[in-house]
């Protein structure tokens, strides 16, 4: 059994980024929220695949610039944010709750558009006059 040590040494890890903590779902989970909001789901999915090799690479970019970004928003978000990206299958996961928030953030079809869908009450707007 000499080999023993040199059986695991190719192995691929399996998609870990499925099992996250909760502070990084947590984190994951509302900048996918605030991305469907805007409205902005499909380019953010075509550069999440475009730059899907360079997510290390951004990781640890967060993690330079943590002190920086942590005047504007949460101190540990980016932290969370850059350890979720460091994670085998980040960029699938993070692909799939970008969809997720996608399709429970949509709208009637015949709806017509606005950016106030509910008053500070909990009320829908009244529709605007005819002419």
């Amino acid at each position: 059994m000499p080999w023993n040590w040199l059986k695991h040494a190719f192995s691929i890890d399996t998609n870990d980024a499925e099992q996250l903590p909760e502070a990084e779902r947590r984190v994951v989970d509302r900048l996918c929220q605030e991305v469907a909001r805007r409205g902005l789901v499909d380019p953010a999915l075509m550069f999440l695949e475009m730059s899907r090799p360079l997510n290390y690479l951004g990781a640890q970019a967060l993690h330079f610039f943590q002190p920086m970004i942590g005047t504007l928003v949460d101190s540990d978000a980016p932290k969370h944010f850059a350890s979720f990206l460091e994670r085998r299958g980040a960029i699938d996961a993070l692909c799939r709750t970008l969809e997720a928030c996608r399709k429970g953030g949509q709208r009637d079809a015949d709806a017509p558009p606005t950016h106030i869908d509910v008053k500070a009450d909990g009320s829908r707007p009244s529709p605007p006059p005819e002419p």
